[in-house]
């Protein structure tokens, strides 16, 4: 597991757990978006709706994995 630091909205400062392999690919895809970590897991919470913020994470990144099927 990983502890990632990450700044939601350029405003608040927080950390969200990830196995290695779902963070390797969190920095593929944002890679792949042009975006920083911070605004990819800022629009992640932008968008979720009650679960923490490192499960929405998870279930963004296996969205976008199933958009490859």
């Amino acid at each position: 597991m990983k502890k990632i630091s990450v700044l939601i909205g350029g405003r608040h400062m927080t950390s969200i757990t990830l196995e290695e392999e779902f963070f390797k690919t969190l920095k593929e895809i944002a890679q792949k978006k042009k975006k920083s970590i911070n605004d990819l897991v800022t629009e992640i919470d932008a968008t979720r709706k009650k679960s923490n913020l490192s499960s929405a994470v998870r279930v963004y990144i296996l969205e976008e994995i199933k958009k490859q099927f």
